[in-house]
Formats: C-alpha cells, sequence, structure tokens
C-alpha cells in the first residue's frame, strides 16, 4: 500500500509543479515515445513473439504502426486541439469572450490489456501526456515479457515522475486502485470493469471502460460472399481470434451457410498454407488457462473445420462451428479465441432480432451489396461501432472514437477523442464591469416587464445573413439604452 501511495503521490506532486501543462513540455515527451518506439523496435517485437508468438510483420503492423501513427497525429494537431474553443452568444452576452478551455484532468490511471499489450497502453498514454496529465502506467502481467520492457524502457525515455510503471499481478492492481485518481481508462472483460469502476466510484473517479462481448456479423444474402469471408477470416483469426472487435459468431441465411464455411476454408488456405501451425502469421492462445477455457466452448459443437489443438504450444487451430445453437455454451461467453459459430436466421429482421436480444456489443459488421439494409441494420440495433462490409477497420480510423456503450464499455479514445477523453471541458465566460444597465434584467426586484425583456433578448430568433447580424449588433445597443431608461 505504501509504495502505491508513494507512486501516486510523486505523480500528482510532479504534475502539481505544472511543469506538463505548457505545450512544449508534452511534445518533448511525445518525441522521446516515439524515439524510443523506433529506438527500440527490435525489443518490443520481440517481447510480442514471446508473448504470444506474433511474428515480427504481423507485431509490426498490429501494434508499432498504431503508435507511431497515433504519435505522429498527437504532435501535429495537438496545438489545435488545446486551443480555446469560441463558442456562440446569446445577445446579452455578445459584448463578452465565450471560449471552452481543454485543462489536464490530474493524474490519470492506464491500466492495459494482454492481447495487444504494447499497442493498448500506449495508445490512452499519447493521449493523456498530449492531453497534459500525468499518467501511472499499469501494463497486463499475463503478456510479462511486453510489460517488463515497458516498465524497463519509459523511464529512459520519459519524465520519471510524471510516467511511472507499475508492474504486478492482481494484488498490485487491486493496491493500486484504492488510490485517488482524476481519470481511469481500462482495457479488458467487464468482470474487472465493474471492479474498476466500483473502485473508482469510492473517488467519484471517471472511468472510460474499453470491454468487449460478442460482436456480430451478419452476411446477407445479396453479397460477394468470396471478399465477405476472406475479409472475416483475416479479422476473425488475427492474434489467434484473441482481439476484442473480432466478428464472434456470424449470423447468415440457411441457404447459404456451407458456402461460407467453403469460403472461410478458402481463405484461411489463402492465409495460411496447408500446415497452419508451422505459418509464421498464426499465432498462440496466451496461456494454457485460455486454451483449456476455449477447447470447453467446442464440447458439443459441430465442427465443420479446424478443432485440432496442442496444449503444449498453446495451438488451436482455427475453428468454424455450424449449427450452433443461440442456447450452447459457445454463444454465452466471449469467445476470445480462433472459433467462429455459425447460427442460421431467415431474415434481417430475424437476425436484428436476435442481435437486439443480447447485451450491445463492442462492434457489429454488416456485409451486403444492399447499403440501404446495412444501413436499416445500423439504425434498428446499438453496438459500440460499427464496420460495413469489413471487419474491425473502424478503430484503425483516428477521426472516430473508438469504444464501448452498455455491456461493451464506456468513453472512447483514439487520436483527437484520447485527448478529449483525458481533458475537461472548462466552461470561460469573461465580462467586464461595463454597461451594467443590461443586467437590470436579472437583478431584484423582479417584474413581468423585465421577464418580457429577458423572453425577448433570450429567445428570439435571427438569419445569420448579415442583416440578421446587423439587427443582433443593433439590438444589442438597444439593450442597454432600454434597460438603463426603464429600470434606472
Amino acid at each position: 500500500m505504501e509504495r502505491m501511495q508513494e507512486v501516486v503521490g510523486r505523480a500528482r506532486a510532479a504534475f502539481n509543479s505544472g511543469r506538463c501543462r505548457s505545450l512544449e513540455f508534452r511534445m518533448q515527451q511525445l518525441k522521446a515515445l516515439e524515439r524510443m518506439v523506433q529506438e527500440k523496435e527490435k525489443e518490443i517485437l520481440a517481447a510480442l513473439k514471446a508473448d504470444l508468438h506474433k511474428s515480427g510483420h504481423s507485431a509490426y503492423s498490429h501494434e508499432i504502426l498504431g503508435v507511431l501513427m497515433e504519435l505522429a497525429l498527437a504532435m501535429d494537431k495537438l496545438p489545435s486541439w488545446a486551443a480555446p474553443q469560441p463558442v456562440k452568444k446569446n445577445l446579452l452576452t455578445m459584448r463578452d469572450e465565450a471560449y471552452i478551455c481543454l485543462e489536464p484532468l490530474g493524474v490519470v490511471l492506464v491500466i492495459g490489456a494482454w492481447n495487444y499489450p504494447f499497442v493498448l497502453i500506449m495508445q490512452p498514454l499519447i493521449g493523456a501526456i498530449a492531453a497534459g496529465n500525468a499518467v501511472v502506467v499499469k501494463p497486463s502481467e499475463i503478456s510479462e515479457n511486453t510489460a517488463q520492457l515497458v516498465a524497463d524502457l519509459l523511464p529512459q525515455y520519459l519524465d520519471r515522475e510524471l510516467y511511472p510503471v507499475v508492474t504486478g499481478g492482481v494484488p498490485e492492481t487491486t493496491e493500486l486502485l484504492t488510490q485517488r485518481f482524476d481519470h481511469i481508462l481500462y482495457t479488458g472483460n467487464s468482470a474487472v470493469g465493474k471492479i474498476v469502476m466500483a473502485a473508482a466510484a469510492k473517488h467519484l473517479t471517471p472511468v472510460t471502460l474499453e470491454l468487449g462481448g460478442k460482436s456480430p456479423c451478419y452476411i446477407d444474402k445479396d453479397c460477394d460472399l468470396a471478399v465477405a469471408c476472406r475479409r472475416i477470416t483475416w479479422g476473425k483469426y488475427m492474434n489467434c481470434g484473441q482481439t476484442c472487435v473480432a466478428p464472434d459468431y456470424v449470423i447468415c441465411d440457411p441457404s447459404i451457410q456451407s458456402k461460407v464455411v467453403e469460403n472461410i476454408k478458402a481463405a484461411l488456405q489463402e492465409f495460411y498454407g496447408e500446415d497452419v501451425k508451422s505459418s509464421p502469421d498464426y499465432e498462440r492462445i496466451v496461456n494454457k488457462r485460455h486454451f483449456r477455457r476455449i477447447l470447453g466452448l467446442l464440447e458439443g459443437q459441430k465442427i465443420a473445420h479446424g478443432g485440432e489443438a496442442d496444449e503444449a504450444s498453446c495451438f488451436i487451430a482455427p475453428t468454424v462451428l455450424t449449427d450452433v445453437s443461440p442456447e450452447s455454451k459457445v454463444m454465452e461467453e466471449e469467445i476470445f479465441g480462433p472459433v467462429l459459430p455459425i447460427l442460421t436466421v431467415k431474415s434481417v429482421d430475424e437476425a436484428i432480432e436476435f442481435i437486439n436480444r443480447r447485451e450491445k456489443p463492442l462492434a457489429l459488421y454488416v456485409f451486403s451489396n444492399n447499403k440501404k439494409l446495412i444501413k436499416r441494420v445500423i439504425s434498428e440495433t446499438s453496438s459500440g461501432g460499427v464496420t460495413g462490409n469489413d471487419v474491425i477497420m473502424h478503430f484503425f480510423l483516428s477521426t472516430l472514437p473508438f469504444g464501448g456503450v452498455g455491456n461493451s464499455g464506456m468513453g472512447a479514445y483514439h487520436g483527437k477523442h484520447s485527448f478529449e477523453t483525458f481533458s475537461h471541458r472548462r466552461a470561460c465566460l469573461i465580462k467586464d464591469l461595463k454597461m451594467e444597465g443590461t443586467n437590470k434584467l436579472r437583478y431584484p426586484p423582479s417584474s413581468q416587464k423585465k421577464v418580457d425583456w429577458a423572453k425577448f433578448f433570450l429567445l428570439k430568433r435571427f438569419n445569420k445573413g448579415r442583416v440578421g447580424l446587423f439587427i443582433l449588433a443593433l439590438l444589442g445597443i438597444v439593450a442597454a439604452v432600454v434597460t438603463k431608461v426603464v429600470y434606472c
């Protein structure tokens, strides 16, 4: 407990010193982080290989590239993101200065996940630094090699007091959560998300919870199945299915189920060859506990493809299940592994109804040549994000917020959305001490005449053309004169 108090206390003292508030300092730290990623690329790739059997090319694409893109965007846009944002004014404030000031929250906590252990720590860290906060970093202990590397590298490049790294498992995280933070961002499962939220509530600390859930994928009969299944196969089996926004299950018409299976098998052959186990592009399950959990989901299921497993190397082959019952075990929890159940429905109406009966997912995918059908599914369902005719790609567009809804999480980040998540939108109004007559409307004693004038000034609408602007300016002057004459 004392160690956590010391870590957080040092970070808060460093934040209170004010040194991380200047844009120049924030930019220096972001550039240092970029230099770290570039200079230590080999070490990062080696840690990811040790934790998840990620090949160099896949690890770079899935983890390092996203971090470098986020850094480049933050450094390019930081001055505009941090600039005061003027707001529209009414007649009574048209002479005043009104704007939103984005200020840092203070000391924030970022708790990472094990499935993408580098990018899921670095992306929120970038946003928190850009917003001017002190950040306590807690990488997942399950990906132990990457966690230790982050703990070793960050102090070499960033301010040690402002951006400390805490390693360890459940006991350390539990102790850390007893401390007061100004914001917590957690990536993981909903069970732990509830624990994080309960701990945060004791200090009235706001949270961003990036959770998961069973992300559905609806395939319409009017669809290029070869293209759709290739994209679904890529998203489902990348990182051995251990991706929070991977399509969890497929919904389709019974008449195309066998074609979907055949097309997925063809895509797997294209991606990984005859022997998936020897492919450098196919990862492994993170540990034996998760390996056994996933195998347990296959019990009693009809395996249309795959199913091979090797516990010694935590290998589970890409697997497809057909004729899956909605009440089966594999449909009760997020699979988070290389197993794809296929459920059949007779219409898009039935698919929408099925999706809406379940918890709101982190992502939803729809494949169809009919864009109106895609828009209909979007309008009649709810999810953290949606991609039509592809999977996962909304995650990579930094102008879109990434986050869940309901059981799949709350809040969002990526790009400018990260900056805003870790910022307080402070309302600022600066007036002068002149034209005191206009304030007679709000001073006692009250009267109907004052109410009538207030309604006129505050509720009246004018067009936005030059004539409208002229009338507004004229009314501003009239307002001051009238209130001075009437109420003085």
